[in-house]
């Protein structure tokens, strides 16, 4: 399928490893040129020159820090200085650490916030006034399926994405008759640094083998297997396109099956 994306700019945040890396080398194989940052300087360069040698795209690498305002002010800055505005946000950012409610102090709950939820506010509201003069835009958030489906262990997750898709759905009203849309996407347990490492971990603390480890956490999830970020890629690609024009407001778990309601 031909998604349309050849001149289009993309912005793919915390895209040095994981979910936004998988996000950005598949909108580069749609086509789009690409701007990626991450807090690593080191890390965000190699991805770019990874992801420019399986592609024909342009890649930018920026190192910004989403937790601080100002670095964002500069990010944009750069962005509307080298290319007048970008056309595709995929908000994205590192996933909080596991908690229970006491665990939990002030001062992480409001580093939290404002790396889960102010990142996204300020990187769109960046975004929307080159998208709304080409009455064109697509916004993705990337979240995860804890807000169908509180996870246990994962309390400040469960709480704080709710709120980023609260403000997508609002925001997807306001925008829609620009020629921009807001979604979101869910994904479950998914192949990435972190959930390898919790492989790892309860190995260790079980003395099961690895493959016995993931088997473990698969056996909750229908399919029996743990997602590729390719799959997650795919579908952030494709709300991206054209052919989900008509697509707003959504919030699309990416899970095998794992979220228990309708």
């Amino acid at each position: 399928m031909d998604l349309n994306l050849s001149s289009k700019l993309a912005l793919v945040t915390a895209a040095s490893q994981g979910l936004g890396k998988a996000a950005a080398i598949e909108l580069a194989r749609e086509g789009c040129n690409l701007v990626i940052c991450s807090s690593n300087e080191e890390k965000i360069a190699k991805a770019a020159k990874e992801i420019e040698k399986i592609s024909s795209s342009k890649v930018t690498a920026i190192k910004a820090d989403l937790s601080d305002d100002k670095q964002i002010e500069l990010l944009f800055n750069q962005i509307n200085k080298d290319f007048s505005g970008v056309d595709i946000v995929v908000n994205n950012a590192g996933g909080p650490p596991l908690s229970t409610f006491e665990s939990v102090s002030d001062e992480e709950w409001e580093k939290a916030f404002n790396l889960t939820m102010m990142s996204a506010l300020r990187i769109s509201r960046l975004a929307l006034p080159h998208m709304k003069k080409q009455q064109w835009g697509r916004i993705i958030n990337i979240s995860s399926y804890s807000v169908k489906t509180p996870v246990s262990g994962l309390f400040i997750s469960n709480t704080i994405r709710l709120g980023v898709l609260g403000w997508a759905k609002a925001l997807s009203d306001e925008v829609a008759k620009d020629g921009i849309t807001i979604n979101t996407v869910c994904p479950g347990s998914t192949r990435t640094e972190r959930i390898n490492q919790l492989i790892k971990n309860s190995a260790e603390n079980s003395g099961k083998s690895l493959k016995d480890a993931e088997k473990s956490m698969a056996a909750s999830i229908p399919m029996g297997r743990i997602g590729e970020p390719e799959e997650l890629a795919s579908l952030i690609a494709y709300l991206a396109s054209e052919k989900a024009a008509y697509i707003t407001g959504a919030a699309i778990q990416v899970d095998g099956g794992a979220t228990r309601g309708y």
